[in-house]
C-alpha cells in the first residue's frame, strides 16, 4: 500500500502502516546524527528542554552536504541508524514517532516502536540527490558547531520512504527476505 502522511503524526495514524508499504511524507522533518543524539541526551539529563519538540516528530538520520547555490540543501542520503540505537528508545518514550535511516534496528528500538505506535521508514541508500529533491525548506535550529549533524528543520514534500518498522512488531529486513526465500 502507497500512504501519504504530513507531521507531526499520532499513533492513530501510523496505525495502518505495514512493513514493506511506501509513504510519501510531507511536512517538517528534523534532522539529527550521531553528535545530535548525544546533545539531546546531554540535555534530557540537565532536565533542559531539547530545540524541538519530540511529540508527533519525525527525525531523519542525515548530514546533508552543503548547497550549491540556488539549492536549498546538498544531497541528503540516509546514515546508518544503528549508531543511533541506544539514543532512540528514549526518545520514542518521549513522543517522536517517526525515524528515518537506513539499516537494521536492535531489539530495544523495535520493542520501543511498537510501545510507542511508532515506525522506523527506510530512506532511499545512495540516493541522497532524490532525497534533496523533497526539502522545500531548511533551518538551522541547534547546534551549529557540529557543521553536517547539526540539527535542522526541513519543510519535505512527498519524502519517498518504505516502512521498515511497523507499530505491529513487523520487521520488513525480516519479511523480506523470508518472502523471497519462500518463492524459490
Amino acid at each position: 500500500m502507497e500512504y501519504r502522511l504530513t507531521t507531526p503524526c499520532t499513533a492513530q495514524e501510523l496505525a495502518p502502516l505495514k512493513a514493506g508499504d511506501t509513504v510519501l511524507l510531507s511536512g517538517v522533518v528534523y534532522t539529527a546524527r550521531d553528535q545530535a543524539h548525544k546533545r539531546m541526551m546531554e540535555a534530557l539529563d540537565k532536565g533542559e528542554t531539547l530545540p524541538f519538540d519530540l511529540e508527533g516528530s519525525a527525525i531523519y538520520y542525515v548530514g546533508p552536504t552543503p548547497e550549491r547555490p540556488g539549492e536549498i540543501i546538498g544531497s541528503a542520503g540516509p546514515t546508518t541508524s544503528g549508531r543511533m540505537d541506544a539514543m532512540s528508545p528514549r526518545l520514542l518514550d518521549l513522543g517522536n514517532k517517526i525515524m528515518i535511516g537506513k539499516g537494521k534496528r536492535d531489539a530495544a528500538v523495535k520493542a520501543a516502536v511498537v510501545r510507542n505506535g511508532a515506525v522506523y521508514l527506510a530512506a532511499l541508500g545512495g540516493a541522497g540527490a532524490l532525497m534533496a529533491k523533497s526539502v522545500q525548506t531548511l533551518e538551522v535550529i541547534a547546534w551549529p558547531d557540529l557543521g553536517c549533524e547539526a540539527v535542522r528543520r526541513l519543510t519535505v514534500q512527498d519524502m519517498p520512504l518504505t516502512v521498515v518498522l511497523d507499530a505491529h512488531g513487523g520487521d520488513l529486513y525480516e519479511a523480506g527476505p523470508a518472502a523471497y526465500l519462500a518463492t524459490r
